[in-house]
């Protein structure tokens, strides 16, 4: 009885039921999974910002880590860095057409977060706890 032969095609689109995870879904799970790197990508999903913004719009993220985080997607092609040859040198980050692909992920993820996921106070600054009172 002959076999059909495995090729890569078919192993990529096996279902997580068949027992096994297609590679390009796990690779992109991996990176985009990182800490920060949703938050990054959804605030560049607003236009482009400077390294400082990205800072003050991701509280809790440090320069180290940002510049890691955004090196690595540079890399991957969903981030570009846009040097303004000016004095002092102007920097700035946007996201690549394969990064406003993103987009409508992005808004799947928010859409189920609204449905699904509960705040507790400690995850509301006092400003939006401000708001839910009213």
């Amino acid at each position: 009885m002959a076999t059909k032969p495995t090729t890569l095609a078919a192993t990529t689109t096996q279902s997580p039921a068949s027992g096994h995870i297609c590679p390009r879904y796990e690779q992109a799970i991996q990176l985009l999974g990182k800490r920060w790197t949703g938050l990054l990508i959804y605030a560049l999903l607003e236009g482009p910002q400077r390294f400082c913004e990205l800072t003050n719009t991701v509280e809790g993220l440090s320069d180290r880590v940002l510049s890691d985080r955004l090196r690595e997607l540079e890399f991957e092609g969903i981030v570009k860095r846009v040097v303004y040859p000016q004095i002092p040198v102007r920097v700035e980050y946007e996201l690549t057409g394969k990064g406003r692909a993103l987009e409508p992920v992005v808004a799947a993820i928010r859409q189920w977060a609204e449905q699904w996921v509960t705040l507790t106070e400690d995850d509301l600054s006092s400003e939006e706890q401000m708001e839910v009172a009213q």
